[in-house]
């Protein structure tokens, strides 16, 4: 049996899992559509996760998929932290704010979350999937006797080695081009910066299904993908517009807006590299200087907070609004309706 035939797919089509943005009500109506719908719990607690499992199940019995991040655990810096603060604090005033007087990560990685993995054992989705890198095999092998089916992010060709070499079932070809968090497993370490196309091809000769991620919006797009070996495309930006998305307006309208043309990679929100819609938070990307961005997902704390004091000051250019460099193809259509017309342009593509 295929990938997409164990995934439940009538279309080679996955709704990325995009935390804070992606909802049970979305994931549930690409199921039920014929793709696989996805929500993203690594910044839930157990508690949250068990509600939101059981919203998704509620709303469609077909396959989903639920995504951890699976990052090193950070290391605190008081002083940088301290430093990264004040270097903020102008902004807080602002808006009539103060920063936070310490920073803490808001969420734990999957690595460090015993209570998670129990939980995920218990509940059995039908698929899981990891960023930033791979739990341990203990991990891996409870979730699988549980008939859990797995994937995971890979953004080189060593990755992808290591995901093979761990027993998963598909892995995610994400290109540079992809909107959100790079899914590097270290992200000190050298970034080839791979576009999907490239990426994709170089996966393709590999041991794993690959599904294709990064800057497709289209059948067109999902077609390339699929003639340069994916077994199925992964779109996330293309899903923002969607009325089941939780994205709020400012990043809606900045999305359907000129600004969609101008995405860049920065760590400034939440310390790692992600795509985004130039805002007045990337922008202070040309004032670092020899500053150092706090581990993530220390440096988050410090990004919500302002973007919470901006807000309420009207201000919404500090947001997380992630999107890919295809995001002036997004569209606004009903879930369902997408996934439909993606199935017919991609059979359009194919002749």
């Amino acid at each position: 049996m295929t990938l997409p035939q164990r995934l439940g797919l009538t279309a080679p089509i996955i709704q990325a899992p995009m935390a804070g943005t992606s909802t049970p009500a979305l994931a549930a109506a690409v199921c039920e559509a014929g793709g696989l719908g996805s929500v993203a719990v690594g910044a839930l607690d157990p508690a949250g996760v068990r509600a939101l499992v059981a919203e998704v199940r509620g709303r469609t019995a077909r396959p989903f998929n639920v995504n951890l991040f699976v990052h090193r655990a950070p290391v605190a810096d008081p002083e940088r932290e301290a430093g990264w603060l004040d270097w903020l604090r102008s902004l807080f005033v602002e808006f009539g704010a103060e920063p936070p007087e310490a920073l803490q990560a808001p969420y734990r990685s999957f690595v460090d979350d015993g209570e998670m993995l129990a939980l995920l054992v218990e509940l059995a989705p039908p698929v899981v999937s990891f960023h930033f890198g791979l739990p341990d095999a203990g991990a891996i092998a409870a979730l699988r006797d549980k008939g859990v089916l797995l994937l995971a992010t890979a953004t080189n060709v060593e990755e992808a080695r290591a995901i093979a070499a761990a027993g998963l079932d598909g892995v995610v070809a994400q290109g540079i081009e992809a909107g959100g968090h790079r899914g590097m497993f270290d992200p000190a370490a050298p970034d080839p910066q791979l576009g999907t196309l490239a990426l994709t091809r170089l996966l393709a000769r590999e041991a794993l299904p690959v599904i294709a991620a990064g800057g497709i919006m289209d059948g067109a797009g999902i077609a390339a993908a699929l003639d340069l070996g994916a077994v199925a495309a992964q779109l996330g930006t293309a899903f923002v517009l969607c009325p089941e998305s939780a994205a709020d307006e400012a990043y809606r309208a900045a999305l359907a807006g000129p600004g969609a043309y101008a995405t860049t990679l920065t760590p400034l929100v939440s310390g790692r590299p992600a795509r985004a819609l130039a805002n007045r938070f990337t922008a202070l990307g040309a004032e670092l200087g020899e500053r150092r961005v706090p581990d993530y997902p220390i440096a988050y704390h410090a990004g919500k907070a302002l973007n919470e004091a901006a807000k309420a000051r009207g201000e919404h250019g500090f947001g997380a609004q992630w999107a890919g460099q295809g995001a002036p193809l997004a569209r606004a259509m009903p879930a369902g309706e997408l996934v439909a017309t993606l199935a017919a342009e991609l059979a359009a593509a194919r002749g």
